[in-house]
C-alpha cells in the first residue's frame, strides 16, 4: 500500500468513524492519522492481518527498523500458526532474513533462488554498516 492509498485508506475509516465509532477498534483503536505513518502502518498489520495469503510490495517504506522488527514479530505469530503466508518484494535486509523463507533474486540473468547473505541489499548493507567511513568518503570526494 503506497503512502497516498494508505492516507486516502485513513481518510476512509475516520469518515466511517463518524457514523460508527467502533470501527477503530478494527484498527487499534483510534485514527489512522493520529498515529505515525510506521504506526499506522503496524495497527493494520497487528489488527487486520489473520487468515490468507499476503503480497506485499515494500512494507518497510513505511517502517523504521524497529518497526521492522516488530512487523517480523507479527509475521512470524501468523505464520507459526498456520494462517497466513506472505509473498514480499522488498529491498530490507532485514526483512530477507526471515529465518526459513525462500528468497528469489530478480536480476538481469533472470529469477533464481538465492540466500540472504548472497543478496546484493544484504552484502551493500553490511559493507556499508561495517566502514561507512569508506562509502561516504568515496561519495562525498565524486560529489566535489
Amino acid at each position: 500500500m503506497r503512502a497516498e492509498s494508505f492516507f486516502n485508506f485513513a481518510s476512509y475509516i475516520d469518515e466511517l468513524a463518524t457514523d460508527d465509532s467502533r470501527i477503530l477498534k478494527a484498527y487499534g483503536g483510534r485514527s489512522l492519522h493520529q498515529q505515525s505513518h510506521g504506526e499506522s502502518f503496524l495497527a493494520l498489520f497487528n489488527n487486520q492481518f489473520d487468515t490468507g495469503i499476503y503480497i506485499l510490495d515494500e512494507p518497510e517504506a513505511a517502517l523504521s527498523p524497529s518497526r521492522i522488527l516488530a512487523f517480523l514479530t507479527v509475521i512470524h505469530n501468523l505464520v507459526q500458526n498456520g494462517r497466513a503466508q506472505f509473498l514480499i518484494a522488498t529491498h530490507s535486509p532485514m526483512l530477507i532474513c526471515y529465518p526459513g523463507a525462500a528468497i528469489y533474486q530478480f536480476d538481469e540473468d533472470g529469477v533464481h533462488e538465492t540466500t540472504y547473505q548472497e543478496t546484493e541489499h544484504f552484502t551493500l548493507t553490511k559493507s556499508f554498516l561495517d566502514n561507512p567511513q569508506l562509502y561516504l568518503r568515496h561519495l562525498l570526494a565524486n560529489g566535489e
